[in-house]
């Protein structure tokens, strides 16, 4: 029987060793494969030198390992151990310290980034700091690393100082969207595919933050005491699944992008690809493994050993894996480059070739597929499907035609974000008009009628030993104070329509057609308000206040006379929205840019009040059969009791008459 004194000893040898594996792995791998792909070559023009040459690459590989170290800490957390116990503030101190690593070698990065890309001397005089102040101040490239390094810094101390659900949640937020910048870095602004190679770049980023993150922390609170090691280790599987699954999707479509074809496999840069492949792949099947065979025997000191082996080796391959990315974001894909001469102005507005004429077929046939709405529809799937099986296996009964509407939704989705929607909304003003309609009412309509939190709340498990699961998380949002006020109907009504006037007729749809960032706003923005809207007139989920009947008929009335106007005004615009945008692409086929603009305001006007009317509809249904439930509730106690109040009633109103003859004959 081993004491405690040597399994703790064991366990700091075990930690220490999983920090040294992982960076002499990923050092490892980061030379062999800048050596392989020529990330770290000289340039035979304006070379900058060999320590910005090997520096940069390193100051990457570092910033990506201390963000999966700030991300995945606090994630555990949130989702595995108890605020205000020594665990949870171990997890936040690793986050603080990982936040400090990010924020020390984002701002490393952007220096040596400033110098390969100006071949500028290093120099204490004047003209340096002007230049390396402009270049952060009003360069696209150095404005993205100062906002990750003033982040970083930001979620630095709120991980430090402000300890407690909320606050580490809303650090967990700013951390993920410290990372957004960087999907802009390196290759993913210049390929053709853009948006597809900035997504996949977001998404592979926190998907192995998570990952790596949450390994990290589980090495550090092994022997911990004050939580129940086997519950950590599978609620951490559980995350590592989701973030496998994230990671492999996402890989692919950047690898897609990046590679061009199956000859790209061949060349250096897939050579890279296929090695982090394959190390996936690897890491993959040691966790299904230990999800499978390890944890339900993890309390035995054998057990232990397998886990610190197990653990380790993948600790060994994620390093490996984290070198190779950093040495890929240097080395040049072998296709998908933007030309550096743009022929035509849908490509100088859009970096894209016009599509060609939209005709009846390409309904069916176009797509632009956006991978961050594809993985996001893909998840909230699996987890429906999952929570209705789960019902069924316990033996409780879901509505088949719930699930019908979730699926429909998510469906829709995907077709509006990637389908010829996404393809054609940037070049004609109707599409994009079309894109919103439905992201604003029919898609909500139908996830709404899908009762998603309800079905969380019945299928996830209730957690008694004080951490937050899932089904805790959903509860805290319903019964937040933000959700009291965003759910409140006029506060949703408020949002649905007057975000559409504030969006048309501001800058906000410029920002949308320009940046990638604004448009993913905007369908999110939009999707979220036309959720809430819906989910405060027919929704049966969990909200914290619902207006009676009328007063739904009649804010539904308002709106959509609101939504009438709104395409009215579209319509009698004399000028041309963003002009220099939907009136520059030089389309030969098609409306008019005026004409399409006119037809738009005709959609907003018309299709897009068919959903609002079947809303009016099912409003006035569940009010009919809510009177219906009323009067047969008040039939079965008017059963139970016999009619007593009836009676009652009757005897009263007696008792008054004969009252009143008596009065009458007195006087008389």
């Amino acid at each position: 029987m081993t004491s405690p004194g040597l399994r703790t000893t064991r366990a700091s040898a075990y930690r220490a060793a999983g920090l040294v594996i992982l960076a002499v792995a990923a050092v490892v791998a980061l030379l062999v494969a800048l050596q392989l792909g020529g990330g770290a070559a000289p340039l035979l023009l304006s070379d900058p030198g060999p320590f910005v040459r090997w520096g940069l690459p390193v100051a990457r590989m570092v910033n990506n390992i201390s963000a999966a170290v700030m991300i995945g800490s606090m994630v555990l957390a949130l989702f595995a151990l108890r605020a205000g116990e020594k665990p949870f503030e171990t997890a936040l101190d690793a986050a603080s310290i990982g936040a400090a690593v990010f924020t020390i070698s984002s701002a490393v990065t952007a220096f040596l980034t400033f110098l390969g890309a100006f071949n500028v001397q290093l120099s204490l005089e004047q003209q340096f700091g002007e230049q390396l102040g402009r270049f952060l101040l009003t360069l696209p490239l150095g404005q993205a690393w100062l906002i990750t390094t003033i982040m970083g810094a930001l979620v630095t101390v709120l991980a430090f100082a402000w300890r407690g659900w909320t606050s580490t949640l809303i650090a967990a937020v700013i951390a993920a969207a410290a990372l957004l910048p960087m999907a802009n870095q390196g290759h993913s602004g210049a390929l053709a595919g853009h948006a597809i190679a900035v997504n996949s770049i977001l998404l592979h980023t926190v998907g192995a933050a998570v990952w790596l993150g949450g390994l990290l922390l589980l090495i550090v609170l092994r022997r911990a005491g004050g939580i129940d090691h086997t519950d950590l280790v599978r609620r951490y599987s559980s995350l590592a699944i989701a973030a496998f699954f994230v990671v492999a999707v996402s890989g692919i479509a950047r690898s897609t992008v990046s590679l061009g074809g199956w000859e790209g496999l061949w060349t250096p840069y897939g050579l890279i690809i296929v090695a982090k492949a394959v190390l996936l792949g690897g890491m993959g099947l040691l966790g299904a493994w230990y999800r499978a065979r390890l944890i339900p025997r993890l309390s035995g000191e054998s057990a232990s050993r397998w886990f610190w082996m197990l653990v380790l080796c993948e600790v060994a391959l994620m390093g490996l894996a984290s070198g190779a990315a950093a040495a890929l974001a240097r080395t040049p894909p072998p296709t998908g480059e933007t030309a550096a001469i743009l022929k035509t102005p849908a490509e100088l507005l859009t970096g894209s070739p016009l599509p060609p004429e939209f005709t009846i077929d390409m309904w069916f046939t176009g797509w632009d597929v956006d991978i961050l709405w594809v993985v996001g529809a893909a998840l909230g799937l699996f987890f429906y499907l999952a929570g209705v099986w789960r019902m069924h296996r316990r033996g409780d009964k879901w509505p088949i035609h719930r699930t019908i509407f979730w699926v429909l939704g998510l469906i829709m989705l995907v077709w509006v974000t990637s389908g010829p929607i996404n393809l054609y909304q940037d070049y004609l003003f109707s599409v994009h008009m079309l894109g919103h309609m439905m992201l604003t009412m029919a898609i909500p309509l139908l996830l709404v009628s899908g009762a998603p939190i309800t079905l969380a709340l019945r299928a996830i498990h209730k957690r008694d030993d004080g951490t937050r699961g899932g089904r805790e998380w959903i509860m805290w949002a319903v019964h937040s104070r933000f959700s009291r006020v965003i759910t409140h109907p006029f506060v949703a009504a408020g949002l649905f329509i007057g975000s559409l006037w504030a969006f048309y007729f501001t800058d906000l749809v410029r920002w949308s057609m320009y940046e990638h960032l604004g448009h993913e706003w905007m369908v999110i923005h939009f999707l979220i308000t036309g959720y809430l809207f819906v989910m405060s007139l027919v929704g049966i989920d969990p909200v914290p206040y619902r207006l009676p009947y009328p007063g739904r008929l009649i804010t539904l009335i308002a709106v959509m006379a609101m939504h009438a106007f709104f395409g009215i005004a579209i319509m009698m615009q004399e000028g041309l929205m963003v002009a220099e945008w939907f009136g520059s692409m030089a389309r030969t086929w098609g409306p008019t840019p005026m004409e399409d603009q006119y037809i738009g305001g005709g959609i907003a006007w018309s299709i897009g009040e068919i959903p609002t009317l079947i809303v009016a509809i099912t409003v006035a249904i569940q009010w009919s059969r809510d009177d219906t439930k009323v009067q047969r509730r008040n039939d079965r106690h008017a059963d139970r009791t016999g009619d007593a109040e009836l009676a009652e009633y009757n005897a009263r109103l007696a008792a008054m008459a004969d009252r009143d003859a008596r009065q009458a004959a007195r006087e008389s």
